[in-house]
């Protein structure tokens, strides 16, 4: 690893450890959209080895944003969350298998608003800090995630 890319790989390690659970949820959002972008790329160049990584990669959010709720804290969320999850990931597997971007697009479609409500959660959270209140609450909402 080159300098350039170490201290990047050290920055992104200190990022991870210490942002909130919310910014968290944000960032896999944000890499699970950049690996669906990426893939969409690579299906129009036609470059299946490119494409299925970068679909892999995109799963594997999935299952880690699957991973880590807590049914208990809202079995309501929880089942709806899944069924969501469950669908990109199918939607997915179909774009891979057919070579095809368009069943991603539906996937950005559904999944974005939950993107962009956890970014105010998060926003939300880092006033309600600053204002003395809120971590427990942060930490009982990202269980939900």
């Amino acid at each position: 690893m080159t300098y350039p890319q170490n201290a990047l790989a050290k920055y992104g390690a200190v990022n991870i450890t210490t942002t909130s659970p919310a910014q968290f949820v944000v960032m896999l959002y944000n890499g699970l959209f950049r690996f669906l972008r990426e893939a969409t790329v690579a299906f129009e160049a036609n470059d299946r080895m490119r494409a299925g990584e970068r679909l892999q990669r995109a799963n594997a959010v999935l299952r880690h944003l699957l991973g880590g709720m807590e049914p208990g804290v809202n079995p309501l969320l929880f089942e709806r969350l899944t069924a969501l999850y469950m669908f990109a990931m199918r939607q997915i597997t179909e774009a891979n298998l057919k070579q095809d971007a368009r069943p991603l697009q539906d996937v950005i479609k559904v999944l974005l608003p939950l993107r962009s409500a956890w970014s105010q959660a998060a926003e939300q959270a880092v006033r309600d800090a600053a204002k003395g209140r809120g971590a427990a609450d942060e930490v009982d909402l990202a269980r939900t995630g």
